[in-house]
C-alpha cells in the first residue's frame, strides 16, 4: 500500500451510480461530492470511476474530482470485479470507497463500503431466487472485508450488526442530508395530487396505495395520483393495470423517469405524499417532499418513526386506514397545514455535511490505519 501523506489521500470512488438515470445511491452520493468540492479545508483528490463520460454537472465539481472511465457496456458485477481493482492499483489508492453495498474482492488498498439497507437478507422473499443470492453473497464479502461501514439510519446498523455479523463500532451513521428549501416557498396545488416516488419494489406497496387512493376519490373526487420510479417489482406489479382493476386508471399516472426539473415541479404541485415502505433504510423522498410543504403518508415502520416521528402521517398496512389519512390530508387544511409544518421543521435535523465529514472520517481512519 502507497505511504499516507499527513492530510492529502488519493481515495478512489466507484461511481456507477452516477451515470445513467441516478436513483437513490447515485443522489446520494452526488450531494457528498457536493459537500466535498465546497469545503476548502478538504486537500484529497477524489478519483472516480465510471463506465461512461461524466456529466457536465459531475465535471463542474472542481479540480479535486478526477474522472476516470473504464468503459463497458455493463456496469455489473464483471466491471466491478475488474475494472476497479485496476483502477485502484494504477492510481495508488490509499483508501477505496465502494458506495453501493458491494466491492471488488481484492483492492491494494484499504475499504469502506455504504450499506444502505439489507433488505435482501431480512426479506429474501421479496428478491429473485439468483438475485438474491448474489447481492446478499457480494454484501456479505464486502462487510468482512472493510475497515468501515457507512450506514444511513440506526435502524439500518443494527440491522446490519444482526444479518451480516459486524461489530456495531465498524459502522458510521451518515444519513442523508435535508433538501434545500426551495427559493419560492410551497406553491399550493392547483388539484389534490398524491405523490409517490422512489423505485417501484413490492415491499414499498403500490398495489395497497393504488387501493387506498381508489377509496379515497369518492371522497375528492378531483384526487390524482402521480407514480415516479423504475418498476423493479418481483414478481411485476404492473400500476396501471392495479389502477384499471379499481376504477381510476384515468386518475393514476405512472412515470418510470423524470429529469430534476420535473421532478421539483411534481413536488410543487403536490398535496400529499405517499410512500408506504415495510422496510427502508432510511426513506429519502418523504424529506424532499417535507422541503416543498408536502407531508406524507408513511407506513408505521421502526425506520419511520426514528427518521420522521410526528412530521409524518404514520398509519398501518390496512387500505381504509390509508384512505383516511390521504382524505383528511388532501380535503382538511388544518390538518395539512400542521403536519407540512412538522415535517419543514424536521429538515433541520438532517444535514448533508455532517454526513459528509462522516465519511470522510471514515475514509481517513481506514487509510490510516
Amino acid at each position: 500500500m502507497p505511504a499516507v501523506a499527513e492530510r492529502a489521500l488519493r481515495i478512489v470512488i466507484d461511481g456507477r451510480e452516477l451515470v445513467g438515470q441516478p436513483t437513490g445511491v447515485g443522489r446520494y452520493l452526488f450531494e457528498v461530492f457536493r459537500q466535498w468540492a465546497d469545503d476548502r479545508e478538504v486537500r484529497h483528490t477524489f478519483h472516480v470511476v465510471l463506465p461512461t463520460m461524466p456529466t457536465p454537472a459531475l465535471t463542474a465539481l472542481g479540480p479535486r474530482f478526477r474522472w476516470r472511465v473504464e468503459g463497458a457496456d455493463r456496469a455489473g458485477t464483471w466491471w466491478e470485479q475488474t475494472r476497479l481493482p485496476r483502477a485502484a492499483a494504477t492510481t495508488g489508492a490509499h483508501v477505496f470507497f465502494a458506495a453501493g453495498y458491494t466491492a471488488p474482492w481484492r483492492l491494494p488498498c484499504p475499504l469502506v463500503v455504504a450499506i444502505y439497507d439489507v433488505s435482501y437478507f431480512a426479506h429474501p422473499e421479496w428478491f429473485g431466487r439468483r438475485e438474491g443470492w448474489r447481492r446478499r453473497w457480494l454484501t456479505r464479502s464486502a462487510a468482512r472485508r472493510a475497515q468501515s461501514i457507512v450506514t444511513i439510519s440506526e435502524f439500518s446498523a443494527a440491522e446490519i450488526v444482526r444479518w451480516l455479523d459486524v461489530s456495531r463500532g465498524r459502522i458510521h451513521l451518515a444519513p442523508p442530508g435535508g433538501p434545500p428549501l426551495p427559493a419560492h416557498g410551497p406553491v399550493p396545488s392547483p388539484e389534490p395530487v398524491v405523490l409517490f416516488v422512489g423505485s417501484l419494489f413490492n415491499r414499498r406497496r403500490i398495489p395497497e396505495l393504488i387501493e387506498a387512493f381508489a377509496l379515497t376519490v369518492p371522497r375528492v373526487p378531483a384526487a390524482r395520483l402521480v407514480l415516479v420510479g423504475d418498476n423493479r417489482t418481483s414478481p411485476r406489479v404492473d400500476p396501471r393495470a392495479v389502477a384499471a382493476s379499481h376504477g381510476v386508471a384515468d386518475r393514476v399516472e405512472w412515470r418510470e423517469y423524470v429529469s430534476d426539473d420535473e421532478l421539483a415541479a411534481l413536488y410543487a404541485r403536490a398535496r400529499v405524499f405517499a410512500f408506504l415502505s415495510d422496510y427502508e433504510g432510511f426513506g429519502m423522498t418523504p424529506l424532499e417532499a417535507a422541503a416543498y410543504g408536502v407531508p406524507s403518508v408513511m407506513l408505521d415502520t421502526p425506520v419511520a418513526r426514528e427518521v420522521y416521528g410526528d412530521a409524518a402521517r404514520l398509519v398501518p398496512l390496512q387500505t381504509p386506514a390509508i384512505a383516511e389519512a390521504l382524505t383528511s390530508l388532501l380535503s382538511d387544511p388544518a390538518a395539512h397545514d400542521a403536519l407540512a409544518a412538522a415535517a419543514r421543521q424536521r429538515l433541520a435535523a438532517f444535514s448533508w455535511a455532517r454526513s459528509a465529514t462522516t465519511i470522510l472520517q471514515a475514509l481517513e481512519q481506514a487509510a490510516r490505519g
